[in-house]
Parts: C-alpha cells; structure tokens; sequence
C-alpha cells in the first residue's frame, strides 16, 4: 500500500488535497518552481477544496473502468501542457481525498496515448494509506 501525506485541507475538513509520499519531491519542486506554478497549483487546490467543477483545469482521465476515480491537475493548457495525475477517494469518515500522485510534463497528444495510459491505469489501481496533518 502506497502513502499521502496530506497538504491542504477545506475549511469544513470535508476535503482534503494529499501528495503521494514516493512522488513528494518531484511534484512539490515543480509546484514549486516559480510564481506561475506556485499560483495555478493554489488556484486548481481551491477549486478542489471548495467543491467547484472547472474542467479546463481539473477533470477525470476516464480511460476504462479500473481507473474511474483518476483525475489530472491541467497546467497550462496549450503551452507546456503538464499534468498531475491524481487519485480521488473517500475515507470511512466521508473525507473526499484528492492525493497528487504523479508528475507528466509536456503532454503532447490530445487524448490518451500509450505514454500515459499505463501511468493513469497504474494509478487507477493504487491503494493509498492517508497520512493526516497533526492538528495543533
């Protein structure tokens, strides 16, 4: 069983934003790396954590049943093209959990090819242990 640590939370704790911990720092460099990043990464969190739909940026990557739950963070669109291929999943107390699982940068395609699809089925099949923040 993989693990996420979780980063960001709602204010009702309803929902929660996690980054697998084998990805950590190669998801949290990029995010990381300037402005530009830093700011879209916060904008599609709060999207998230705020229950809103905005599928230019966030979206399902439904390619067949096994991975139904697997989502991508769309960074720059038309440009670079990045994603964060993402887990959705819920915790027996309800929690909604979106764990950032793995960078892809440069998409080229404009569906699912076979550079990708193994990554998101992969994740599809993923089974996460949520590590929560401590509360202070």
């Amino acid at each position: 069983m993989k693990k996420a640590r979780e980063i960001l939370k709602s204010e009702d704790s309803k929902r929660i934003i996690c980054i697998d911990v084998d990805n950590w720092e190669e998801i949290f460099n990029y995010v990381n790396q300037d402005d530009k990043h830093k700011k879209k990464f916060k904008y599609i969190c709060n999207i998230i954590l705020e229950g809103h739909k905005n599928t230019d940026v966030y979206d399902k990557e439904d390619i067949d049943s096994s991975c139904k739950n697997v989502t991508a963070m769309k960074f720059f669109k038309g440009n670079s093209n990045d994603r964060i291929y993402c887990k959705e999943i819920s915790m027996e107390d309800k929690t909604f959990v979106v764990i950032a699982c793995k960078l892809f940068e440069k998409k080229k395609s404009q569906g699912n090819n076979k550079k990708n699809k193994p990554i998101i089925k992969n994740i599809g099949k993923s089974e996460y242990e949520i590590i929560r923040k401590e509360i202070k």
